[in-house]
């Protein structure tokens, strides 16, 4: 019993010794470098599908104060404002049974984020996927519908904060 509990011990030793050794910092320390520890957000409102920016500025909030590790904030009052512009989304049949229905789709999600900051002004294009199953010859309902537009904006707003990670980390 104390062998294994010595040999937890030294493996985690090694490996936060390991880490920190050789430098490694979270991602999101790299994007607080380029967009400040306050970030602000604001949608334009799609005229087709008004529902959607809701559940993407939803998104986008839990992905700044998750992800970023940042506060949101008033415009007036932050480092950075974030301005989100969705596409419409597709959907694209990926499966179908032996009768030749559908029974598996791809939600698209194209998202055109703007960062504003203090001295910068640049623009980022994202895409984020979801696949989801429908049963065979039935339409997509609205709950899925939705949840395929909140997770593929969440896949979006992932590759953004990759994109922004890796300017801070050549700064």
């Amino acid at each position: 019993m104390r062998f294994v509990s010595a040999l937890r011990f030294i493996v985690s030793a090694l490996l936060l010794v390991s880490v920190a050794g050789c430098g490694y910092k979270p991602s999101a320390k790299y994007s607080r470098e380029v967009t400040g520890d306050r970030i602000s957000t604001s949608v334009v409102i799609s005229a087709q599908d008004p529902e959607n920016t809701v559940v993407i500025k939803d998104a986008v909030d839990a992905a700044i104060v998750e992800i970023f590790h940042a506060s949101l904030a008033s415009r007036r009052n932050s480092d950075t404002h974030l301005v989100l512009t969705i596409s419409p989304p597709s959907y694209t049949p990926i499966q179908y049974d032996d009768n030749g229905y559908v029974v598996s789709y791809r939600a698209t999600i194209r998202l055109k984020i703007t960062r504003h900051s203090k001295d910068t002004t640049k623009s980022y294009n994202t895409k984020g996927t979801y696949d989801f199953i429908i049963d065979p010859n039935a339409i997509i309902t609205d709950q899925q519908r939705f949840d395929a537009i909140k997770y593929a904006s969440i896949k979006a707003i992932s590759a953004f904060i990759a994109m922004v990670s890796a300017e801070g980390s050549r700064r």
